[in-house]
């Protein structure tokens, strides 16, 4: 029986930077609700929810509203302000 090693929350922190190039990626085609997220990112469901709660944020993406109030939120990712001085 194989079982697998539940990673701890530094561990999952270190490696935000990286996940973060991730799911912007995967936010590009459109918004995805987190478990669309876990699907494609083969990773635990607490791991993307801690990604995309930091990535919520400091801005790098929001929620949008709900159709119906059992439905998964969705998330977007938000384009970055213009740079003044390259403006």
């Amino acid at each position: 029986m194989t079982t697998t090693r539940m990673r701890n929350l530094a561990e999952v922190l270190r490696d935000e930077m990286v996940m973060r190039d991730k799911i912007l990626a995967l936010l590009a085609d459109g918004p995805k609700t987190i478990p669309e997220l876990v699907e494609v990112l083969k990773v635990p469901s607490w791991e993307v929810t801690t990604w995309v709660m930091a990535m919520r944020r400091y801005g790098h993406l929001k929620e949008l509203p709900k159709g119906r109030a059992d439905d998964y939120f969705q998330y977007t990712k938000v384009d970055p302000e213009p740079n003044e001085e390259t403006s």
